[in-house]
């Protein structure tokens, strides 16, 4: 199971390349395994982290990550996540297995993004929202700044999804293999050289939105891992490396924040909505860029 896992994370490569784990090793091939330093503990332990609570019930909590925390325990980070806060702050969430050390997660967004996430209190409840999840009627909403203009105001990106085989940790966009991804879009304001979008997802694979948002040549400002950092928009404006880089220093990591999230209650039937107001260092971003945008505020 272990090695399987390492396979699906892309710490393992035949002959320089990342295979699928039904790959048929054949004579001569170079089969080389990364297995992290960092040995995982017997158990998650209980941590007291503070976590935003937006919502709860006796059936699930909704949860405002904070930037910069990771969702659950993985390879190199077994804690300070949220799994280990929400042990700290509630005794009733879903059980987990012993492979599968993530107590009450029914899904995830990465580290860097912050935003509403829903936390099942049992096991009838997760499976019930995992339904939904899989059947892709959870409403979901992110707000993220991204370099340049659109071409049309809102639209759709479709495409497969697979892992890049320049760097394992990374996704990329492909036309005929992978996972097939769908994300809606809508531009909310324009600037010299960055946009304010909405974007709302059919489907939810890892790094979605901001593998489509790099694949199209619109990177979400400040995101190292896809391009963010860099200038892609704006090259004709005076002193921009300078303006560029005060913006940054706002905004440390991806300007994504996953900002409405809705579906109906898995226990009672009623249609539940619940909004976040966008994180301090993305409004500050915002502002910003507005200084120089007189008469544009959605705040």
């Amino acid at each position: 199971t272990r090695v399987q896992k390492l396979i699906e994370a892309g710490y393992v490569t035949v002959n320089g390349k990342l295979e699928k784990s039904n790959y048929n090793v054949r004579p001569k091939d170079f089969i080389e395994i990364t297995i992290p330093c960092s040995p995982r503990p017997d158990t998650t332990e209980p941590e007291d982290i503070p976590i935003t609570v937006v919502y709860e019930d006796e059936y699930f909590i909704i949860i405002n990550k904070a930037a910069g925390m990771v969702v659950h325990p993985s390879l190199g980070h077994f804690s300070g996540t949220l799994v280990n806060a929400l042990l700290h702050y509630s005794d009733k969430l879903s059980e987990t297995t012993e492979d599968d050390p993530r107590p009450g997660i029914v899904h995830r967004i990465d580290k860097d993004t912050s935003g509403l996430l829903v936390v099942a209190k049992d096991e009838v409840t997760h499976a019930k929202l995992s339904a939904l999840f899989a059947k892709h009627t959870i409403e979901r909403e992110y707000y993220a700044v991204i370099w340049g203009r659109l071409r049309q105001q809102e639209g759709m990106i479709e495409s497969f999804i697979i892992r890049s085989n320049r760097d394992r940790k990374k996704f990329m966009m492909s036309a005929t293999e992978g996972k097939h991804a769908t994300t809606y879009y809508k531009v909310l304001e324009e600037y010299d050289f960055l946009s304010l979008i909405s974007l709302k997802l059919k489907t939810g694979r890892t790094h979605q939105i901001r593998v489509h948002m790099s694949g199209t040549g619109h990177p979400i400002f400040g995101d190292d891992f896809y391009g963010g950092r860099e200038i892609h928009a704006g090259t004709q404006l005076p002193k921009l490396r300078a303006r560029v880089d005060n913006l940054l220093e706002l905004m440390p990591r991806q300007a994504l924040h996953a900002k409405t999230l809705g579906f109906v209650h898995p226990r009672t039937g009623e249609m539940m909505h619940f909004d976040s107001a966008l994180p301090t260092d993305m409004q500050q971003l915002l502002d910003a860029v507005r200084t120089q945008q007189p008469g544009m505020d959605i705040s």
